[in-house]
């Protein structure tokens, strides 16, 4: 039992993790129908803006976190209105091309800057407590707490605050909501800071937990977050969370019992028989079209 709930606990902070990006592709999916491939990428510069704050600018933990959440929703702001807002009206084809040409440009722009990998320096005293054999440590107790806080802040903020009204009203039918006085430019761009601002966040958050940082980090890390999404259902936020926790338990378990390679294996293929079960995710609705 003791070996089963220290797993437990690090399925909990890699879930928290996945968490905490796959938000940033179901909002993005639930108001636009469109899947942002860049923001894995969001998610590594989130890593990279941790490590400026910390090694060159030598702040805290809080100021840190706080500067990558800001600079991320500042970034996800831009890329939205730079390279996705003039696509609106196009083939949704030529927006995942755009998405992908994005993420492309993130890697190689934060692979210009300085020689990979880079380490960020511990920013907080981790202190280990045993209970019961079960070890945990304060780093790992932050990073679950922080991200299941984001995530009800988020919940809090799509089913309980006008804005959250606006993006549910966009999502179910953007055609008529600009009659009834919703700016949805102004929402769509507060949609895209909130997703950046979650995944920079958890980029902060790896690269304390592991402090090895590159430029492609976000791309196997942003598909495996795509993924739960997918599985929890596109488009509702409360089926991301639940996708993601599915597919870090399944991972650590993984590990925890079997060789690492067969990690992936074994579940993306759990993932997928889920898929085959439930075509629109675990919570997912099919979409009804009037013609």
């Amino acid at each position: 039992m003791t070996y089963w709930f220290q797993q437990i606990l690090n399925a909990l902070q890699l879930s928290s993790i996945y968490g905490l990006i796959a938000l940033g592709y179901t909002m993005v999916y639930g108001i636009l129908t469109m899947i942002n491939f860049a923001h894995g990428d969001v998610f590594m510069v989130g890593a990279f803006f941790c490590f400026i704050a910390a090694v060159m600018l030598g702040l805290p933990f809080l100021p840190t976190l706080l500067l990558t959440i800001l600079g991320t929703a500042l970034l996800g702001t831009t890329i939205e209105r730079v390279a996705y807002k003039p696509l609106r009206q196009a083939p949704r084809v030529s927006a995942i091309i755009t998405a992908l040409g994005v993420g492309i440009f993130l890697e190689n722009f934060t692979l210009a800057l300085a020689p990979y990998p880079q380490h960020i320096p511990p920013l907080l005293d981790n202190i280990t407590w045993t209970l019961g054999g079960v070890t945990l440590s304060s780093l790992q107790l932050i990073i679950i707490v922080l991200s299941l806080g984001l995530m009800f802040l988020l919940d809090y903020i799509v089913y309980r605050t006008p804005v959250g009204m606006a993006m549910r009203a966009i999502s179910w039918d953007k055609t008529f909501v600009p009659l009834m006085g919703v700016p949805v430019d102004s929402i769509i761009s507060i949609t895209f800071a909130i997703g950046a601002g979650l995944a920079g966040a958890a980029g902060a958050m790896y690269g304390l937990a592991y402090p090895v940082i590159d430029p492609y980090m976000g791309i196997m890390v942003g598909w495996k977050a795509f993924i739960a999404a997918v599985v929890g259902g596109i488009g509702n936020i409360r089926g991301a969370m639940i996708g993601s926790f599915i597919l870090g338990t399944v991972e650590i378990m993984v590990v925890a019992f079997f060789p690492s390679t067969y990690r992936d294996f074994v579940a993306f293929t759990l993932l997928l028989l889920l898929i085959v079960i439930r075509p629109y995710g675990i919570l997912g609705q099919p979409r009804t079209q009037k013609v």
